[in-house]
Formats: structure tokens, sequence, C-alpha cells
């Protein structure tokens, strides 16, 4: 355990927080990792990882925000093309803030690519801080809450998932899959 505390924690938050300034990292997979060792255990570290995972959720995106909103718009697409933001991308994201509500950056912590760029597109497109800052905290939350809760429940349940582990597997890469056949088929009829 001691270990865990000495390199686990402060690697979360550096997964947790590079994602927030856009770099993607396996934050994610982190989070549950370490959640479902941390309830394996049985010690008070679920709380601890809970607690690195949000705050360092939070302050990742307002790092981005900060970015976005100081580097302006230009140096966001200069630079955006490296994760794929193009100008179009961008335009689309704010088309999306402008219509249909600020309240979208609670949930683009769970959308992959949203959850690493929302912060820096709020910032460039100049979003007041005070209504991102709110509603960042708040999807922080909830993301940290799902995704250390699903940790903790596959750690206390560590030896049912071995036993199905098979079955789960397969699960896995038919949703997978689905979605893979979704996305062409939506490609193709795009085309």
């Amino acid at each position: 355990m001691e270990q865990f505390e000495r390199y686990g924690y402060p690697a979360l938050a550096i997964l947790v927080l590079l994602e927030g300034v856009g770099i993607p990292t396996p934050a994610v997979t982190a989070v549950v990792a370490l959640s479902a060792a941390a309830a394996a255990h049985g010690s008070g570290g679920l709380t601890a990882v809970a607690l690195v995972t949000f705050l360092a959720a939070v302050a990742g995106d307002n790092l981005g925000y900060l970015l976005g909103r100081r580097a302006g718009r230009p140096a966001v697409l200069r630079f955006g093309r490296r994760v794929r933001l193009t100008e179009e991308r961008l335009e689309r994201a704010e088309r999306f803030i402008a219509t249909r509500g600020r309240n979208i950056i609670v949930v683009a912590r769970f959308i992959d690519g949203l959850r690493q760029t929302n912060g820096i597109i709020a910032g460039a497109t100049a979003l007041p801080w005070r209504q991102y800052a709110p509603r960042d905290a708040a999807g922080g939350l909830l993301w940290t809450v799902l995704w250390v809760g699903v940790g903790a429940v596959a750690g206390d349940n560590i030896e049912q998932l071995r036993r199905y582990q098979a079955w789960i597997l397969g699960a896995a890469g038919l949703v997978a899959l689905g979605i893979l056949l979704r996305y062409l088929y939506r490609r193709r009829r795009h085309s």
C-alpha cells in the first residue's frame, strides 16, 4: 500500500490533469484501476482516489480554459491540429455551445475528445469563467463519482470478475464491435 500512495496518487493526478489541457491520456483507466486497488485493499484509499481525481480534473480543465483564453483562437487552431481540433471542428463546437447552451460543459466530461478540449474551447470562445467553472466542477464531480464507483465495485468483486472474465471481455468486445459498425454505417451514409 505504501507504493500505491507514493506513486499511484501522483500518477493519477498527472494523468487526469494532463487530459484537461488537451493531452489524451488513459485517465479513465487509471481512475478505475486505482479505485479497484483501493477497494480491494479495504483501506480509506478510495476517498483519496476520489479526491485526487476530482481536484486534478477540475484543475486540468481550468488550466485548459486559461490556456484557451490566453492563447486565443489562432493558437488553439495552430496547435489543435495535432489532436485533430481543426477550424471546422472548433466552429462546430462554438455553434453547439451557442445553440444548445453552456450546460454541455457538464456532459463534455463524459465524451472522449470533448473531455480533453472543453476547457480550451470554452476559453478560446471567451465563455465567461464564472459560467464555465461551476459547470465544469459539476461535470468533474459526476465523472469522478462514476469512475471511482466503477472501480470500487470492481475491486470489491474481483473474484467474481475473474470467474466471469471471458464473458465480460466477450460482452465488451460485442459492444465495441457494435459501436464500430454504427460508426462505419453513419460514415458511409454521409459520404
